[in-house]
């Protein structure tokens, strides 16, 4: 039993460490939220999406500055959507693709995107 207690310690440890930025090099991932949650088209569907960006170098503190701008244009784009227009896996990952874009434009917009590699979705609901 602590044997357990200890490996559960170990990995929350470094798990923890991992997302404040710790390590050497190597790209990280930056939360998005703690989670959007937008209205769909029917008033009654909200969607809510963990948007988790994978960065390198100067793009870690270029996200972090403009995280306000990325998550204004995240809600704004991801508003007003169909249900029906995200219900299949290839359409959730265009709207991937798309966010990818989304933050690349923000950030050249204040910047740069250098170091700034890929989008991931951690959680994905649709109420």
């Amino acid at each position: 039993m602590r044997l357990l207690l200890f490996i559960l310690w170990l990995i929350s440890t470094n798990l923890a460490y991992a997302n404040e930025g710790g390590g050497e090099g190597g790209a990280q991932y930056i939360e998005v939220g703690p989670k959007l949650i937008v209205n769909l088209a029917n008033p009654k569907q909200l969607m809510a999406v963990s948007p988790q960006l994978m960065v390198e170098g100067e793009a870690t503190e270029a996200v972090k500055k403009n995280m306000s701008a990325i998550k204004n244009a995240l809600i704004m784009n991801y508003s007003g959507r169909t249900a029906e227009s995200l219900a299949t896996a290839e359409q959730r990952e265009a709207l991937r693709k798309e966010t990818f874009e989304i933050v690349k434009e923000i950030l050249e917009k204040y910047g740069s995107s250098e170091g700034f590699n890929d989008v991931f979705f951690s959680d994905f609901r649709i109420n």
